[in-house]
């Protein structure tokens, strides 16, 4: 009987989804060594094993800086959960969340302009989100905190899909900015370039601003009063830094997920304010 290699295929996606080249060569799917900087595309090997997929770098003798640069833990490479230990679930399935029943339903990675993962954000299925930065010293490879004891941030503050977010600015796209990661990904499932910032309202910093300088944007304000202030706030960063910033809200719903799913375009996006000048108030409802 023949097991459907579910983690080599999820694998291979992700690759693809990434923008990364891959070949089979030698009975393995090979591609480049994005754990550390990138070279030759056959320098990563990928095959599929008894009960989920091998990986190896042969610079770095190994799999976990790989893991790392994709958010990945050794639990991922298994075909099915692992089983559950005395002290917490399976990796690819926990979230540190109080109740231990809660599962991991989404996960966020956050990479930089060379596409090395800086941190992520995973979502559980009672809408805990729990961030993460890589660590190759730890069982999950990963450390569930982006600052150190005296709250000091330890990894970068970049925009969601940064690679994706450059490349759209360099074919001079609209940049379309929304609060949270799963409304970016119903922009991007309808043909759109977005980004948002980590932890949802009000996290977005002048720091992200200087990654769409001299983009066009259109920001997607949520309809409540903490998606009128984020917008608000987004705009404010983005003066004298875009070229252009809309303002828009769903047309049915609360977000750009509701609004896609209740079966509108793009284009039909309730327009708050028009670019630049910056008014104090969009009057969002």
């Amino acid at each position: 009987m023949t097991t459907e290699p579910v983690a080599f295929n999820r694998l291979a996606d992700l690759l693809s989804g990434m923008g990364e080249r891959t070949r089979y060569q030698g009975g393995a799917l090979r591609t480049r060594g994005i754990c550390h900087g990138g070279d030759a595309p056959g320098t990563v090997a990928i095959r599929q094993g008894s009960s989920g997929v091998v990986v190896h770098c042969h610079k770095c003798n190994g799999n976990a800086a790989f893991l790392a640069a994709i958010g990945w833990t050794e639990a991922d490479l298994f075909d099915q959960p692992l089983e559950r230990t005395r002290d917490r679930p399976a990796d690819d399935t926990w979230i540190p969340c109080r109740d231990r029943n809660h599962k991991r339903v989404a996960q966020y990675v956050y990479r930089d302009e060379n596409k090395q993962t800086v941190h992520g954000v995973t979502r559980c299925d009672h809408k805990c989100f729990a961030q993460w930065r890589p660590a190759t010293d730890t069982k999950t490879g990963r450390r569930w905190r982006l600052t150190d004891d005296h709250g000091n941030r330890l990894v970068r503050t970049v925009p969601y899909r940064l690679p994706e977010l450059l490349q759209a600015k360099e074919a001079d796209r609209v940049i379309w900015i929304a609060e949270g990661e799963k409304d970016v990904h119903a922009l991007v499932d309808h043909g759109l370039h977005a980004t948002c910032n980590a932890g949802g309202s009000g996290k977005w910093t002048a720091e992200h601003a200087t990654f769409l300088a001299g983009a066009d944007v259109t920001v997607v304000a949520d309809r409540d009063e903490p998606g009128r202030q984020h917008a608000l706030h987004v705009v404010a960063t983005l003066k004298g830094i875009a070229r252009s910033v809309y303002v828009v809200q769903a047309l049915q719903g609360k977000d750009a997920a509701d609004h896609f799913a209740a079966g509108h375009t793009d284009s039909e996006f309730n327009q708050v304010w028009a670019p630049m000048p910056y008014p104090g108030d969009p009057g969002a409802a």
